[in-house]
């Protein structure tokens, strides 16, 4: 519920100019000056729990603190969090920046003040504050500007450069992925091309032996059989596969089977043993056809692997596709209710070029969590800056854990990993602008002011930092309820 804002008489010319020098803002202003402010100012009391100035509303005062204390919060999702609470004398707030020129974009108040006892406060209206400082401090107010101009366009040019220099990096970082798969079915469907040569070859030379027809019928028959085996065999470990293929290459040898021994390779890949092999001699039945039977049989489980090898890595190429789709949000629309699994697993798959085979993934997800309202693309770069900086905190070797939970009306997005921390000095400008602890030309210090602001300001959430030595997280809380509109 809104508190009312109950307006309070301004009484004019309440202050003398000897009383407004005592005030550090003013002592160093000649005589005329203060004058000049006393005649445009007045001053205004505030009971106890009284709301002066509210978040949000046109800043269209500027206020001094005579007595009293102030609190100043700050909403955030459905919280008021207190950013500021002071009782010392002169201090200032509301139009504080209104002598700064017009932008066509209205100045409206950064914070909510409340008077948290009975206070009073000397009051200008914006149009004379700005005035005042235009007309006496020129050359401070070109600085002033200056500097809030330059801060807001190396901003905005150094955001831009950021977001091209991150898909720069994702895209090569796609690429390379892509690659990997293509390369191996490319490489498959050239061997294959061989077997199957390979495998009409030894069809002409078997059909060509005068072998009976039913003799025939049963190799034919025997292929199928060896083949469904194969799909059917267990799992093997490296070491037992080696010792498999070990016991198929003597065997072979017994049977003086060409090039035997990189036959065994072929059979043993596919989970055959020795029975199988016993099988396979007991059909083939005449001692002369079990080479070439031999041969035509570890054609068509060759076949079959390469043709399963090139399944794996289309099916990897597509998977990876549907990642960068799904990263992207390219074919969504730009709000929707979302789970938040979905781009948490696209931007892993996206920035596993950069994770390595150093740093282990964990991800502990709650799959009973509510769909959220958000906008999925910029909770993605949220993703991809947290991720990022986890993984060169651990500069490539530790564990990354990703864990997601419910608490109370939030869904918490928990990003953590085991490097050093962040030391509990820099802790609370993390999310400052331009703050970057990387050295020059790695970091711009804007990833998590910009995650920030997406999600205090885009999602109504929160973010934090919980840090020590070995355990860094950042918690992102999300409502799982469309915000309340002001």
């Amino acid at each position: 519920m809104t508190t009312a804002l109950t307006l309070v008489p301004c009484e004019p010319g309440a202050l003398t100019p000897d009383e407004l020098r005592t005030l550090f803002l003013f002592e160093k202003l000649t005589d005329e000056q203060l004058a000049w402010i006393a005649a445009h100012g007045c001053t205004m009391h505030m009971p106890a729990g009284g709301v002066v100035i509210r978040e949000g509303d046109v800043a269209d005062q500027f206020f001094v603190l005579l007595s009293g204390t102030i609190a100043l919060t700050r909403k955030v999702g459905q919280d008021d969090v207190e950013t500021t609470r002071t009782e010392q004398r002169g201090v200032y707030m509301g139009a504080t920046q209104s002598y700064l020129r017009d932008d066509g974009v209205p100045r409206k108040y950064m914070a909510t003040m409340r008077a948290l006892d009975d206070s009073d406060f000397f009051v200008m209206s914006a149009a004379d504050f700005s005035h005042m400082m235009r007309e006496w401090f020129p050359m401070a107010i070109h600085l002033l500007e200056g500097l809030a101009l330059g801060m807001r366009s190396t901003a905005a040019a150094i955001s831009e450069r950021q977001r091209l220099t991150a898909l720069g990096a994702l895209s090569a970082g796609l690429m390379h992925e892509l690659n990997n798969p293509a390369a191996a079915a490319s490489r498959a469907t050239a061997s294959l091309r061989q077997r199957v040569a390979g495998m009409r070859h030894k069809l002409g030379m078997l059909a060509g032996g005068k072998v009976p027809a039913d003799r025939l019928e049963a190799l034919v028959e025997l292929q199928e059989d060896v083949i469904e085996r194969a799909a059917k065999a267990p799992v093997l470990t490296a070491l037992q596969t080696a010792d498999l293929e070990d016991e198929l290459g003597e065997w072979m040898e017994e049977h003086s089977i060409t090039g035997g021994w990189d036959l065994a390779a072929v059979f043993a890949q596919g989970g055959l043993d020795i029975d199988c092999l016993n099988e396979i001699e007991t059909r083939v039945g005449a001692p002369e056809l079990l080479d070439q039977a031999i041969h035509w049989l570890g054609y068509a489980l060759e076949t079959e692997q390469l043709m399963t090898d090139i399944e794996d890595a289309t099916g990897r190429v597509s998977s990876l596709v549907n990642a960068a789709k799904q990263y992207s949000q390219m074919d969504r629309a730009a709000h929707q209710w979302i789970d938040v699994h979905g781009g948490l697993d696209s931007t892993l798959v996206m920035l596993q070029h950069k994770i390595g085979s150093g740093i282990k993934v964990v991800k502990d997800y709650d799959r009973t969590l509510p769909q959220i309202p958000a906008h999925p693309a910029e909770l993605n770069q949220v993703w991809t800056n947290l991720i990022d900086n986890a993984v060169q905190a651990m500069n490539g070797v530790g564990t990354l854990t990703i864990r997601t939970y419910r608490e109370d009306d939030n869904v918490i997005v928990s990003i953590g990993d085991t490097g050093p921390g962040v030391p509990d000095d820099i802790k609370k400008r993390v999310f400052e602008p331009f703050f970057t602890t990387k050295p020059v030309g790695q970091g711009t210090g804007l990833g998590l002011d910009i995650s920030y602001r997406i999600v205090v300001n885009g999602h109504g959430g929160d973010i934090v930092l919980d840090s020590k030595p070995g355990d860094t997280r950042f918690k992102v809380r999300l409502p799982v309820a469309e915000p309340a509109s002001a």
